[in-house]
């Protein structure tokens, strides 16, 4: 097994087995996001193409998530919180 001090959980924690993400940002993930940190912005990805209607399929949409995704890995610009307005679905 492999640990990672994760910049997510703020501890270490087990790693990804392989660089989930193209080029040097995804290295930079391996290096330094846990399994589970990753599964939580899978999570957080989920709810900010839903909340926003993105398309995967727009270039723009695809920018909007790497800087959301760069703020929940790594605190880094604006973006990363939960999205303004959001409430979870009661179950």
């Amino acid at each position: 097994m492999r640990t990672v001090k994760c910049t997510v959980l703020k501890e270490d924690a087990e790693g990804l087995s392989a660089p989930p993400y193209p080029g040097e940002l995804g290295q930079r993930i391996y290096e330094s996001v846990s399994a589970e940190g990753w599964t939580k912005w899978l999570e957080r990805q989920v709810l900010i193409i839903n909340e926003n209607q993105l398309s995967s399929a727009d270039p723009q949409a695809v920018e909007l998530l790497k800087q959301h995704m760069l703020g929940f890995l790594f605190g880094e610009g604006e973006l990363g919180a939960v999205p303004d307005g959001f409430a979870p679905r009661k179950k």
